[in-house]
């Protein structure tokens, strides 16, 4: 009998992925591997999975206003590298000054008739951080024939659309892709990611408070998990009112993120 992806063992999923970028790398003929590492535990599976395949693989800090304990976790993720892989390569650039003239320049014409901020002005200047980050690692891959490797799984790439479009859904590959979050918690015990990072509270790291994904999609990952089961007809079982109202919930964020997750729409002239 064949074995699905979901009767994978943590270790089965690790060497797979692995061989697949060592694949692609070969077939793309590129010699670098660039990943944007932010503490998080999708970032550092990433990392960890380019660094296994032998290649150079190059991790990089880019904090923004961030939050001191966030900041302290990607710097723990880079020594937990180097310790480990000689092919690895640290860089860390700060980008608060940058963002900063850009918010100066770009906030007299985001705000209000009344001179405020609305919650649309400062999600956009949230999801700017996000590409400002895309252009630094793209400028890095091009200078050392590499590919800006993405840190998405499944549940934000495919579910929800937890991502910024052309910012962390900016990448040239993305290895846990398929992948959803639980089973990137699985793997990163079996890799050995420290344990601090496997603990921490989901981030998108966007905003300056350090605000979880959970306090922002309003569900925990496995909730998701299970409503993006329900929503596919994966899971058959009645749902009690409280999973009911996570699907609806579910449904409702994949409903206004759709944009982010189907190709750019295109008018055909040709009929």
């Amino acid at each position: 009998m064949e074995q699905t992806q979901k009767d994978l063992t943590p270790r089965q999923r690790i060497s797979h992925i692995v061989k697949w970028l060592r694949q692609y790398a070969g077939s793309a003929k590129i010699t670098t591997f660039v990943v944007g590492i932010s503490g998080g535990i999708d970032s550092s599976v990433v990392s960890a999975l380019c660094a296994r395949t032998g290649l150079r693989t190059i991790v990089v800090q880019m904090p923004i206003r961030q939050d001191k304990k966030l900041n302290n976790r990607s710097s723990l993720q880079a020594g937990w590298l180097l310790e480990r892989y000689s092919n690895v390569t640290h860089m860390s650039m700060d980008l608060t000054k940058i963002f900063n003239a850009f918010d100066t320049k770009l906030s007299p014409f985001c705000a209000a008739d009344n001179g405020d901020y609305t919650h649309t002005s400062e999600l956009a200047f949230a999801n700017s951080r996000a590409r400002l980050r895309m252009m630094t690692l793209y400028q890095i891959a091009q200078a050392h024939n590499g590919l800006v490797v993405g840190t998405g799984n499944r549940v934000e790439d495919f579910g929800v659309g937890f991502f910024t479009k052309y910012g962390d859904g900016g990448v040239d590959i993305s290895p846990i892709g398929d992948c959803m979050k639980t089973a990137v918690w699985a793997m990163a015990a079996e890799l050995g990611i420290p344990q601090e990072i496997i603990d921490a509270p989901p981030t998108d790291g966007l905003w300056a408070d350090g605000r979880t994904d959970e306090s922002q999609l309003g569900m925990t990952y496995p909730e998701l998990e299970l409503a993006m089961a329900m929503d596919t007809g994966v899971w058959l079982e009645k749902p009690s009112k409280e999973q009911a109202r996570n699907l609806r919930r579910y449904r409702e964020i994949r409903a206004r993120n759709m944009h982010k997750m189907t190709p750019i729409p295109v008018c055909q002239l040709d009929n």
